[in-house]
């Protein structure tokens, strides 16, 4: 057994190693891409101002042209008004428009055929971008897995499959939860504060010019981007681990939830409650927050709904949640078939969660009739009590 233990130990370590070097070149890869797709993204501004101006400068050239024409029929017919002279300015005038329209025609279709290039490999490089990113992300679970006590490994191979798939699937959702805080700060806080560099440079020079009028607009402007990036950070603060759910508790922090993911997402977004709220652990109250919050992410990114609600009702020993849309709704067979279960891991990983904490959730769905999560969550003092001997204050 220790000399089986030696063996595997060799080949995790060299598993490890390879997986590692692959990791930082996927990275530079990645990093490579972003550069690229920066680049590309500045381009084609440039090429989108720039072919604007060209299509304005067409339309004024066809309006010079079209009176430049009326003007050359008028003198020409006009033998006693205007001389000679008149008459070659006049075609010599509407010669030049006629030049300069068909060169700017030319640069207008040159534009336009670049533009859509450039919007092509932009969306090419996304989609290199995005693949990269997935690639390192199922690495850094297998590292994450391979990296662990082989003690640790060695028994869970010996146990059922049930408990591997809950290990694996709990390290992809904290990489998941990783990518999505990333991708939300690069996005968002890390494009506002390049901008306000740029614009403070901007301002610099204004001042270097004694242009002050000019550096009290952009200061202006200054202030409303940093209160917008500030924004950004604190809906970032709120989604890792919302405050008020320590400081007020489970049910305003949901009604303040369901009011931003309205505004956020632009679908009518009801919330009830039923019976008196009581107080959970704050693992429990975690939880409840959590499912709530992938049920809601699963209906904007699959239900194609305009309407969802959320009911809370508190019982004597269970809070009942009840999640319901309008959206196209599925088969609710199919959901823990492995062909689907891509298609269906937030409600997967939605029931597992349940079950972690002795509660039960049911699902009714029909193709075109709208979806509705039913949860059950037992909140009894037994419970309760090996909830908060056992669970950490947060996920």
């Amino acid at each position: 057994m220790d000399h089986l233990t030696v063996d595997i130990n060799k080949v995790i370590a060299n598993a490890i190693k390879v997986m590692e070097d692959s990791k930082y070149q996927i990275f530079e890869i990645c990093e490579s891409a972003r550069g690229e797709l920066e680049a590309l993204e500045q381009e084609l501004e440039q090429v989108l101002q720039e072919t604007v101006h060209t299509i304005d400068k067409v339309d004024q050239l066809e309006r010079d042209y079209r009176k430049a024409r009326i003007r050359l029929t008028e003198v020409s017919r006009d033998f006693v008004r205007y001389k000679e002279a008149d008459i070659k300015s006049a075609y010599e005038k509407a010669t030049q428009i006629q030049l300069d329209l068909m060169v700017y025609r030319e640069k207008e279709s040159y534009l336009k055929s670049r533009r859509d290039d450039l919007q092509k490999r932009v969306r090419n490089v996304e989609t290199s971008v995005e693949r990269a990113e997935m690639i390192a992300s199922q690495m850094n679970v297998v590292l994450e897995y391979l990296s662990g006590d082989l003690n640790q490994v060695t028994r869970i191979i010996e146990s059922a499959k049930t408990r591997q798939l809950i290990g694996l699937k709990i390290i992809l959702a904290q990489e998941e939860e990783r990518k999505r805080i990333a991708r939300e700060i690069h996005d968002g806080p890390a494009q506002s504060l390049a901008n306000i560099v740029l614009r403070t440079e901007i301002a610099e020079r204004m001042m270097i010019k004694q242009q002050f009028e000019l550096v009290q607009d952009e200061l202006v402007d200054l202030k409303s981007q940093v209160r917008s990036g500030l924004e950004e950070i604190r809906k970032i603060i709120f989604n890792l681990r919302p405050m008020a759910l320590d400081d007020l508790g489970l049910v305003p922090t949901l009604r303040k939830f369901t009011q931003d993911f309205e505004e956020k997402s632009r679908l009518h977004t009801v919330f009830e409650l039923t019976g008196k709220e009581t107080r959970l652990p704050s693992a429990m109250e975690a939880a409840v927050f959590r499912l709530v919050q992938e049920a809601f992410s699963n209906v904007l990114k699959h239900s194609n709904a305009s309407h969802v609600s959320l009911d809370i009702n508190y019982k004597p020993q269970v809070i009942s949640l009840t999640i319901h849309d309008n959206g196209v709704g599925f088969v609710v067979g199919t959901v823990d078939k492995p062909s689907s279960r891509n298609t269906h891991f937030g409600l997967i990983g939605m029931r597992e969660r349940v079950e972690l904490i002795e509660g039960r959730m049911e699902i009714d769905s029909k193709p075109g009739q709208g979806t509705k999560i039913m949860i059950d969550i037992p909140t009894t003092s037994d419970h309760r009590k090996e909830n908060d001997t056992n669970e950490p204050d947060s996920e």
